[in-house]
């Protein structure tokens, strides 16, 4: 089946009570929006509903009036409130039957992991006669694939990891080989140092220039700014003489001109340039040495981390000095220096970065003080973390982060 269509949308269904309430948060939708964007087919719709058989129905009509793929998440489960595939079997009028292939991976699962198995879960082999089965190898429910007018309809598990092994394994390469797209192109800039409002202010006359196949999006998180350009049906070398100069714009707030996390930046920098670094944190509680500790391979070049949290913890196990914290208190620059080279020293880096602050409104203006040591010279920044704790937390984290960038590109600057 080849559709032959100048534009393919795709709307997204996520099924369960759980993503309504709150008690669970959908990153199914992101994430597939993700995978189908690069080949060209942009998301008409992302919804949720609970687990009702009429609000399913309604929302796969609704869908199917705008939309030539549905992507369907959840309700695949071997439990009683699993109520996708009866739905479909309704709504396309089949019955069930068994997948061999399918129940020979279910009763090999069980008998892998040494556990028992119910007649629910024999059940998950039964597929609607009229769908494609998408084989699960990361978990006992199979994907489903139903041809109509046309149109396509997908229906996977709501568990992330094997909705996303069924989407990598399956989905984009049908998807691809069935349905004619326009060529998208996108070019990622990745800032910190200035809001959106104050960047959008510098790009006016840049914005004006832009032809219509170009669109130019603003991406804000806190204290990052990414800025992606979106080309359709254009040559390439066109959109890169744009990205060119809006990369010369905003030249000195560049952290990269790729679609990619700042933790992962600070990676790649450390790697090209055999160098490491260290943490000591107190208000972020960790989540700084978390953010490094994502990126795989980053014990090539992360030596480790301390949080001493409390003044205690400062003084005896990061060997703060006392007087240091009585003469100057626990956030202050003073502080934050010391704990910077205690740790550098402790961990034997080439750098250590050190955060101290206050992330909740009392009775103090909530700064944040951060922290960078070499051997031969030192850096402090002193920040207002103005949101709610969470936002705070973030917010440190990417300004501690992207601090250590800096400083560490100016190190390697100085003694080359």
């Amino acid at each position: 089946m080849t559709t032959e269509l100048k534009q393919t949308f795709c709307s997204i269904i996520t099924i369960g009570d759980e993503l309504l309430i709150g008690q669970t948060i959908d990153t199914n939708s992101a994430w597939i929006a993700q995978q189908l964007n690069p080949i060209g087919i942009p998301v008409k719709r992302r919804i949720a509903v609970g687990d009702n058989k009429q609000e399913i129905l309604d929302a796969l009509e609704r869908e199917r009036n705008d939309s030539d793929i549905i992507i369907i998440t959840g309700g695949l489960g071997p439990t009683s409130d699993d109520i996708t595939k009866p739905v479909l079997c309704e709504y396309f009028n089949s019955g069930l039957i068994e997948n061999a292939a399918v129940l020979k991976h279910i009763m090999s699962y069980f008998d892998k992991r040494n556990r028992p198995m119910l007649q629910s879960n024999l059940m998950q082999a039964m597929v609607p006669e009229v769908c494609e089965v998408l084989f699960n190898e990361e978990g006992t429910a199979p994907g489903m694939l139903f041809k109509e007018k046309g149109q396509v309809i997908i229906s996977l598990p709501g568990v992330p990891n094997e909705m996303q092994y069924i989407i990598s394994t399956h989905v984009l390469s049908y998807l691809q080989a069935n349905f004619k797209t326009p060529n998208f192109i996108h070019r990622t800039l990745v800032t910190s140092g200035e809001g959106e409002s104050f960047i959008a202010e510098r790009l006016k006359d840049f914005e004006a220039t832009l032809p219509p196949e170009i669109k130019l999006a603003y991406l804000p998180k806190i204290n990052i700014v990414k800025l992606r350009l979106t080309a359709t049906d254009i040559e390439e070398g066109i959109l890169e003489t744009h990205f060119h100069r809006l990369k010369e714009i905003l030249h000195n707030i560049t952290i990269i001109d790729a679609d990619l996390e700042l933790e992962f930046v600070l990676g790649q920098l450390l790697v090209r340039n055999q160098k490491t670094i260290s943490v000591a944190e107190s208000c972020t509680g960790g989540s700084i040495a978390s953010r490094i500790t994502s990126i795989k391979g980053s014990s090539a070049y992360f030596k480790g981390g301390i949080v001493p949290y409390s003044i205690e913890s400062k003084q005896n196990v990061l060997e703060v000095s006392k007087d240091t914290i009585d003469r100057f208190g626990v956030v202050s620059e003073e502080t934050v220096i010391e704990m910077a080279q205690k740790c550098r020293e402790k961990f034997k880096s080439d750098f250590a970065l050190s955060v101290s602050g206050y992330l909740e409104k009392k009775d103090h203006d909530n700064s944040v003080w951060i922290g960078l040591n070499s051997s031969s010279t030192k850096l402090t920044k002193k920040i207002i973390a103005p949101y709610d704790r969470e936002k705070n937390t973030i917010l440190v984290a990417n300004a501690a982060l992207n601090l250590l960038r800096l400083f560490i590109l100016k190190q390697l600057s100085a003694s080359s």
